[in-house]
């Protein structure tokens, strides 16, 4: 068990990831790649992971580099997950390979204690090694990673959407308390189900907690070993529901609107980018951006800019038109739980306080 503890600053702090952490999901889809676990979730990107490791002869720098690298153990280096991260793989990349070499042995170091590593690993502390390191983990993003971003973005901005209403009503604290069934809300303290049994607290301290969605991560939440390190915790978001048939009073859409711009004006219900409409309707970003322009020239949607983008929200008259009859309202709930899974393997060395495991 993690507990994590908040303070109210920490509340304030909270925030979530809004696009994939290309680093993070590295890692937790080479878990995937050496578990059974979750492999009917991504079946079809198993499989073209394979084909795409064989088409491009990663094969062996899969099993030899990156799996001992990440191995699904107990821990794996933090260095190999850096917060720059987050502002794009090529800042990730970078960030490895200004890595202090004795940060990079250390941490070798502790990974050797939980599960055995090459000799050779060490050398990684050379700038040189860990250019092909960096190296390796491009191509493999390139190769199984990059194919499958628009639909773990597509995938992130369905949470972000759930998860921005609960903080919309409710503040951080609904937020958490919806993170379920691998975490648990118990103010100040968020518990998070890590498995193993390791058993820790991490204090927060005013620098608050950065959510991560993961496409890759399965079941169970993840942090960094380090708790000097910027706090953050990858987690699986919730499933979508399979979209229901069509119903009679959305079939009179579609022949009003034309089966696309109705497609548009559904996914602005909870607030959309013309990117984010692009790919929930499966169309280019310039013909998300027409229709979005049709659709508030009539008076259905209005549109805030913020930043770089432009948010589109349902005015009065589209929520209307979308409104179904109290008779044809419909809801549906799908849980995602499911027997937890025995952890295998060693326990943590003494020195190695955490758990990285991705989602075992």
């Amino acid at each position: 068990m993690l507990r994590i503890h908040f303070t109210t600053e920490d509340l304030a702090r909270t925030r979530l990831a809004a696009r994939p952490d290309p680093l993070w999901e590295i890692a937790a889809s080479l878990h995937r790649l050496q578990s059974q676990l979750g492999r009917c979730a991504h079946a079809a990107w198993y499989r073209d992971a394979r084909d795409a490791i064989a088409t491009r002869q990663l094969g062996a720098e899969v099993r030899k580099l990156l799996f001992p690298l990440f191995p699904r153990a107990t821990y794996f280096p933090d260095f190999l997950t850096p917060a720059e991260a987050s502002h794009g793989l090529d800042s990730g990349l970078d960030a490895i390979l200004d890595t202090p070499p004795s940060r990079v042995r250390h941490e070798i170091g502790l990974l050797d204690q939980v599960r055995t590593v090459p000799a050779d690993m060490y050398r990684l502390a050379d700038n040189d090694i860990r250019a092909d390191l960096v190296a390796v983990l491009r191509k493999y993003h390139n190769a199984v990673i990059a194919p499958y971003a628009d639909r773990m973005q597509a995938r992130l901005d369905a949470e972000c959407a759930r998860r921005g209403r609960d903080l919309l009503h409710g503040g951080a604290e609904a937020l958490l308390g919806a993170l379920k069934p691998a975490m648990r809300w118990k103010a100040p303290v968020l518990e998070v189900e890590y498995g193993g049994g390791l058993d820790r607290d991490l204090h927060l301290g005013g620098r608050g907690l950065l959510l991560i969605p993961s496409y890759f991560c399965w079941q169970k939440p993840v942090s960094f070993a380090d708790p000097d390190l910027p706090p953050v915790l990858l987690y699986p978001p919730a499933p979508s529901a399979p979209a229901p048939p069509p119903r009679p009073a959305e079939a009179s859409l579609s022949a009003l609107l034309g089966r696309t711009r109705a497609a548009v004006l559904r996914t602005v219900t909870h607030g959309a980018t013309n990117s984010e409409i692009a790919r929930a309707v499966s169309v280019s970003t310039a013909n998300a951006s027409h229709h979005t322009t049709v659709l508030r020239d009539s008076g259905l949607i209005a549109s805030h800019r913020h930043a770089n983008t432009v948010l589109h929200t349902l005015t009065p008259a589209g929520a209307a038109l979308l409104r179904l009859p109290d008779q044809d309202r419909r809801s549906t709930c799908r849980t995602a739980d499911g027997p937890t899974a025995p952890v295998r393997g060693r326990g943590p060395a003494p020195g190695v306080t955490s758990r990285r495991d991705l989602g075992r």
